[in-house]
This record gives C-alpha cells, structure tokens and sequence, in this order.
C-alpha cells in the first residue's frame, strides 16, 4: 500500500518532484566538481613535490636550526699557492660544503626508525661544490718623473703599482650522498634512470657517480666517462631524469664517498622517513619531534605550502572559495527543497485529513510524505551525480595547465634549511589538471541526497503530523 500511494503521488506531482530533485542536483554537482578538482590539485601538488622529497617519502628529519649569531665555521675560503713566476698563471681551487651547515649523526637514522608508525628511514648528505678558476696578473712599477717627483720631496713615494688584477669564474654544482643500499627513499627515488643504471648495493665505497641527466648534458658528460669532484675523479655509471620539476641534486654519489669528500664521516643532513600509515603522519612527526632532541621534521604538507604559481592559487580557490561555495548551494537547495515539500503539504490538507478520518495515523502520514521527499532526493543524487560526472570529465577533457613554482625564496632542500650555493632561482613546472571522481566522493554525492530528502521529509512532515480529520471537513463544506 506504501509503494503503491508513494508511486501513484510521485507521478501525479511529477513538476514538482522534477524541481526538488533539481536542485538538490545542482548543489551535488557542484560538490562532486569541487571535491574532484582539489583531489586533482593534490595528486598535482604530489608530482611537483616529487622532485625535493622523493617517492614514498612523508617526511624530513634535519637539524635544529642554529640560534642567530651563531658559529661561522664552514664559510668558504679559498687560499691559493703562489705558482710560477710569470703573468697569467693559472690559479684553481675546490670547495666542498654541507648545504646549510648543520649536520646530524649517522646514527640519527636508526633513532627515528625505531620510533612507532615509522615504516623506513634512510639518511643521506647535501653537498655544494664551489669551483673557482681564474689567474692573477701582476701589475706594473711606474716611477715618477718631472716636476710630480719633485713636488714627492725625499721620502715620498717614488711612483705607484699600475695595471695588474685577478680575474677568476665560479661555478657551483650540488651533490648528494645516497644509502646505495635503500634507494627507495630519498631524493633520487624520484628521479628515473634514462642511461646506464643506478647504484649496486656492494658499491657504497665504490668512486661510481649518477648524474642529472640535464647537468650532464650541459657539461656534455656521458656514461663511462669521468666526472672530476675536488680533485678526485667518479666513474659515470648512469643519468636520471627527475620525473617532474627541477632534479634534487646535479651528481648522485655513495654516501661514504661524499663524507669523505666534505670530510663529515658519520655525518648526514636529512633523514628521510616513510609512515607506515599516511593517516598517522602527524603522530609521527610529534613522536619524531619529542624523541629525537635538537632535529626539526618537515612533512610533505608543510614543504606544499612553499609551492607558488597558478596551482597554488587555483588549489587555495578550490579549498576556500569552492568548499564555501558548495555549503551555500547546498543549504538552499535544502532549504528549498524543504519549503517546497511543506507548500505541497499545505495544498494536500484535504487530502491528509481524510487519510485521517479513514483511519490513516499521524506516523503513517508522516512516513508518506518523508518517503516522497527521500525518492525525490535519491533522484536528485543520481542527477546530481551524472552532473558531476560530465562537469569532471569537462574539467579533465579541457586539461587546463598550471604552474607550479620550486625553490624561490631559498627553501631548504627537503625541509633541509638551505644553505650556501642552494639554488634561489624559483623554477617553473607545467602541470595539466585533472579532476579524478573516486568512490568515496560518490559516496558523499548519495550520502547528501539522502540528507536533503530527509531535510524535505522533516519540514513536510511537521505540517502533515499536525492535520486532523477537521480540516479536510472544512475544506469540502
């Protein structure tokens, strides 16, 4: 009898059922859009942040950062030998320094591993390598002459050094450490290997050497080839091209390999870690923080905050103006659905009170007009969502690229702090935008339908409840 009423009401209200269901589906639509365009934003903000964190990688473990005024040791300086006698001799000098000055003991690693919800962790070291190459000119003894040595008296000065200078070039490359034996995490992770092959595990104190794939272009570097890296000369055995954005570091070398080059042995200056579960990355950045004295752990989500460009400012529209804009669909596409549902209410006074004075209960007459509401809601959803479906395949079709912006204002590398000879120059990265719709937004689009039939239901079931057997009788008469 139910179904039979419902289904009889439902057809011959059937404009009205059409503008309920209506607008429930454009707020729905709208939801779907929304929620599947910052699901996009993030998976994009992901692939940028590949390339400074490495894949798999949650989070960072580096050093407490040094209180101002502190130790200037580890500035760079060059002191050059006097060679040869003549103009014009060639004067060359390397540097190699820990990015950001601050380093961590290689124990370090196994402290944050044992921690609990730490799946991985793997620690490496961030070099910069100063070249400098240049040559001196000794200048040239004038002597005075005429009336200006005259006016010079007898202890003056008998003339002056003229011409003479130095002229040198420096050039920086970057250079990170990598455990050979857990390449899995860490920066080099995000990069593939497009020539020859990475890292055996037995080569930790091989002189082997994996090379940015760019970097090695420009020095017209090729595997099975030499790299020199002050003063000590590294085997090409492969090139990596980082999978998006700028690659982390211009020479990948064993670990032990670069702390012996920035004489820092058992030395490291980021811990990588993996959660074990992405839900709990929090409590494992507090777990980390409160174990592990004088570090400082950045997560994915803190580095994501550094990353500038259209993709940020469309991924701050998205959350902000998006989700705000959606609420306010939403609730009056509610709010009308349930002041429709009462109108309708309030038409069927006739039709309720003789329900009633047949028998019919105030519950029974309630449960039909909520079913009515919650039918027209679910028909909501299911347009709802074909809209929201077509709106995302819109958005994913049009593919609209944004950009991203690395490096700018002289982040450290992975939360690392910085340092000397750390790339400031902010690089651009295109990036296409998709809008994925998963099963949870789904979800969400019927778990909101049913709510709005629900909200329908409750305002027109308030009315219907408080009509009696009366007022159908005043009616007829």
């Amino acid at each position: 009898m139910f179904f039979t009423y419902l289904r009889r009401e439902l057809r011959r209200r059937r404009k009205a059922a059409l503008v309920v269901a209506s607008g429930l589906a454009l707020g729905i639509a709208l939801v779907i859009v929304v929620s599947s365009v910052s699901t996009g934003m993030t998976r994009a903000q992901g692939k940028v942040l590949q390339s400074l964190y490495g894949l798999g990688t949650d989070m960072t473990v580096t050093k407490a950062a040094a209180p101002p005024g502190g130790s200037q040791e580890g500035r760079p300086r060059f002191r050059f030998d006097a060679k040869g006698s003549g103009d014009g001799t060639s004067q060359s000098g390397d540097r190699v320094m820990v990015q950001g000055f601050q380093t961590l003991a290689s124990s370090t690693v196994d402290q944050v591993g044992r921690q609990s919800g730490v799946a991985d962790a793997v620690g490496g070291l961030n070099l910069t390598v100063l070249k400098v190459d240049g040559e001196f000119t000794r200048g040239e003894f004038k002597q005075y002459r005429g009336q200006r040595r005259a006016q010079g008296g007898g202890g003056g000065p008998q003339g002056e050094v003229q011409g003479g200078g130095a002229s040198f070039d420096v050039n920086s490359f970057t250079v990170y450490g990598t455990d050979v034996a857990k390449q899995r995490l860490g920066p080099l992770s995000s990069s593939k290997i497009t020539a020859g092959r990475t890292f055996r595990g037995d080569e930790g104190a091989a002189k082997v050497a994996v090379l940015d794939s760019a970097y090695a272009k420009e020095k017209k570097l090729a595997t099975g080839g030499d790299i020199t890296v002050s003063g000590a000369k590294y085997t090409v055995i492969g090139l990596a091209t980082a999978d998006s954005g700028e690659a982390a570091a211009n020479v990948y070398l064993p670990l032990a390999q670069a702390q012996a080059l920035a004489g820092a042995k058992g030395k490291i200056t980021t811990v990588y870690v993996k959660a074990a579960d992405s839900q709990r990355i929090a409590t494992v950045k507090s777990a980390i923080q409160k174990n592990v004295s004088g570090t400082t752990v950045t997560t994915s989500a803190d580095l994501a905050d550094t990353v500038s460009g259209s993709l940020s400012t469309a991924a701050d529209l998205a959350s902000s103006v998006g989700k705000w804009l959606s609420i306010a669909v939403l609730a009056a596409a509610f709010l009308v659905a349930g002041l429709l549902t009462s109108s309708a209410v309030s038409r069927r006074v006739r039709e309720f009170g003789t329900l009633k004075a047949l028998g019919w209960k105030s519950g029974r007459v309630t449960r039909q007009v909520v079913g009515e509401a919650l039918v027209n809601g679910l028909m909501g959803g299911i347009l709802g969502i074909g809209l929201g479906l077509a709106g995302a395949y819109t958005v994913t079709a049009i593919s609209p690229t944004l950009t991203a912006k690395l490096g700018g204002g002289g982040g450290g590398f992975g939360g690392g702090g910085g340092g000397f000879g750390r790339r400031t120059t902010a690089k651009a990265v295109d990036i296409a935008l998709t809008a994925p719709v998963s099963l949870t937004t789904i979800g969400l689009a019927v778990a909101l339908a049913v709510a709005g039939g629900l909200v329908a239901g409750a305002f027109g079931g308030w009315r219907a409840s408080r009509l009696g057997p009366a007022d159908a009788l005043r009616r007829v008469a």
